[in-house]
């Protein structure tokens, strides 16, 4: 005692009682060195300076209580008591993975069904609506496994999708069938451009209805497959209806699409329609249809793969995104997305459109080769008594095109390019 009394450094310990003969008696707090000791009491603290405490109960966040429940399965037996089973490893394993997808180097090479698992559970978590984190995960899918991601997209109409996630349509390959109809892109958009990159050389169908698109960017869009032999090369079906500054000049790039089947040009300002028939046929073996053509119905047009929920997701987010500023707000936030042309303006500029799809001839052409493209066609011929005659004139008018081909100065087999298409090439 007499060593803890001495001690100077102890804090205060408070009255010392000790029992003497048994009675409790107050240690006598005058005793030399120890009123000096406790002249000058130092403050008691337990925890060191700048430490702070935050009474946190009651207020569990959600992935703590996702991470107390994600381990098990919750299910009712019967009797209407509630059971729980632990998860396998693999599900543990896989919903961990999916959290941090983000952050994975690179899936090439790794097994395409337990990827497709991986793919379902962060689109469960709608980790592809997140932004930045989403893109980078979608382009470590889409660099692996291609056209399993997503082989045909349709963003028909949904503009403000093109407009918020280019990046991420952008990163999509493989793609065979794209549709991005009554979109408005006008020639200087940036996903027109992308058209003609390699990622995209895969795609056989392409509807671009009601964008806005003139010669320039028929021109732009065809350039590498008129020169270089690529981009758009294996276009087999190609919409550009209801687009009024098309003109005649612009339908002599599509030329260079030689495994073009089917061909809508309807709503476009052609002046000299007959003539255009005419090179069609010539050039690349389109044939005019005198009745609409089922490939042109956008009812076999849907979003397929992997990701086919991913752009509804989008859509969503969007939409409630947009919901509080319902006004005049979400067309200026979409400004950079139609660029000098605007929607508002849009239904002013399409006189010769209307005229075109109210009229009863479409400007919708097939190749005779190919059945699948000209299926309405031969149902309509096969119920008239003229499908007998039409079959005997047809080897008699191929003949004629082959002789008209073969008369043809050879010229026309090299490529003669403007100064025009010479700096567009440069700029890729």
């Amino acid at each position: 005692m007499s060593y803890y009394l001495s001690s100077e450094s102890h804090l205060d310990p408070g009255p010392i009682y000790v029992r003497e003969n048994g009675q409790l008696h107050v240690v006598n707090l005058a005793l030399d060195g120890v009123r000096s000791s406790l002249q000058k009491p130092r403050p008691f603290r337990l925890f060191p300076k700048g430490f702070s405490v935050e009474l946190c109960m009651n207020r569990e966040d959600d992935t703590a209580q996702k991470e107390k429940t994600d381990h098990f399965i919750f299910t009712y037996t019967r009797e209407g008591n509630l059971r729980y089973s632990a998860k396998s490893l693999f599900s543990l394993v896989l919903g961990f993975i999916s959290d941090n997808v983000d952050h994975i180097d690179s899936l090439i090479g790794f097994p395409e069904q337990i990827a497709e698992k991986l793919f379902s559970a962060a689109e469960a978590r709608q980790k592809f609506t997140e932004p930045g984190a989403g893109l980078r995960a979608l382009q470590k899918f889409t660099e692996a496994y291609g056209s399993l991601v997503l082989c045909s997209l349709c963003l028909r109409n949904r503009y403000l999708v093109i407009s918020e996630k280019l990046e991420e349509i952008k990163s999509f390959r493989e793609l065979t069938c794209l549709d991005l109809s009554c979109c408005k892109l006008g020639d200087e958009h940036e996903l027109l451009e992308h058209l003609t990159n390699e990622a995209l050389s895969s795609v056989t169908q392409l509807h671009l209805k009601d964008n806005c698109l003139s010669d320039a960017g028929v021109r732009k869009m065809t350039a590498p497959v008129r020169v270089m032999k690529r981009g758009l090369e294996n276009l087999t079906l190609l919409d550009l209806s209801c687009n009024p500054e098309i003109t005649d000049a612009g339908i002599g790039y599509l030329f260079s699409f030689r495994k073009l089947n089917c061909l809508d040009i309807s709503g476009t300002g052609l002046k000299d329609i007959k003539t255009i028939k005419h090179k069609l046929q010539t050039h690349i073996g389109l044939v005019h249809s005198k009745v609409p053509l089922k490939e042109f119905d956008h009812s076999n047009c849907k979003t397929e793969g992997w990701a086919d929920q991913i752009v509804l997701q989008w859509e969503r987010v969007i939409a409630e995104a947009v919901k509080p500023r319902e006004t005049s707000k979400p067309r200026t936030a979409a400004q950079h997305f139609y660029g000098k042309q605007s929607r508002a303006e849009a239904p002013l500029k399409h006189p010769v459109a209307d005229t075109h799809l109210n009229s009863s001839e479409k400007l919708q052409f097939y190749k005779e080769k190919a059945p699948d493209c000209h299926g309405p066609v031969l149902k309509h011929e096969a119920i008239s008594s003229q499908e007998s005659k039409k079959s005997t004139k047809r080897p008699f008018e191929e003949s004629e095109t082959k002789q008209n081909n073969s008369s043809q100065p050879s010229k026309q087999k090299y490529v003669c390019l403007a100064v025009e298409d010479w700096d567009l090439l440069n700029s890729y």
